[in-house]
């Protein structure tokens, strides 16, 4: 009886370290998943393209290519179901498509607030941009704002598109980028990288 009870004891502890052993190979495998993640972040790369609506593709593409010198790209046939257009320039593409609905568009085709939703493209030169503004008669607000923790200041111009979409031009590259918390998970573009560097 004594030898029975010792094979049990035996099986039982050979039982336990091995249940003891798999979740060690567990806790192993899910600090190495979670290892893997931080080492590997999203497979972003950039941002690819903003969309607009538009009142006149051909209006919009006027603007965007004449004033903001974006180049009208081919569009492929598959989205030749609906109005609109390519443009790409500054690693960035524009994506015009033809309203089908007034009301999706914005009514206050005037109004300018740097509060609002907007895109913004870095300039180096502020000055050249806003006298071609002028050339083109484009309405534009402009302001400094001055940081004096880094001992700087931005130059903003803030105006519209045909459509009212507004548009910021700035030399924000005046700031560096500072990571609030997540030190070390912003991916800059090679350009961007060396400079903050």
């Amino acid at each position: 009886m004594e030898g029975k009870q010792e094979i049990r004891r035996t099986e039982d502890e050979n039982h336990e370290v091995e249940k003891s052993g798999e979740r060690k190979q567990c806790d192993h495998e899910h600090e190495h998943e979670k290892e893997q993640k931080e080492q590997h972040p999203l497979p972003l790369m950039a941002l690819n393209h903003v969309s607009r609506l538009c009142r006149s593709v051909k209006d919009s593409m006027e603007f965007y290519t004449n004033v903001l010198g974006f180049v009208v790209i081919e569009r492929p046939h598959a989205f030749d179901s609906f109005d609109g257009a390519w443009l790409f320039n500054y690693g960035i593409g524009i994506h015009l498509v033809q309203s089908q609905d007034e009301q999706r568009l914005p009514s206050d085709k005037q109004g300018l607030g740097p509060m609002d939703n907007h895109i913004s493209f870095q300039c180096e030169d502020m000055e050249a941009m806003e006298q071609k503004l002028k050339d083109f008669g484009v309405k534009c607000m402009t302001r400094t704002v001055e940081d004096k923790d880094n001992n700087t200041s931005i130059d903003q111009l803030f105006f519209n598109d045909p459509d009212g979409f507004m548009v910021e031009i700035c030399n924000c590259e005046n700031l560096k980028l500072v990571p609030a918390s997540a030190l070390g998970k912003i991916r800059l573009p090679s350009c961007r990288a060396r400079k903050q560097s």
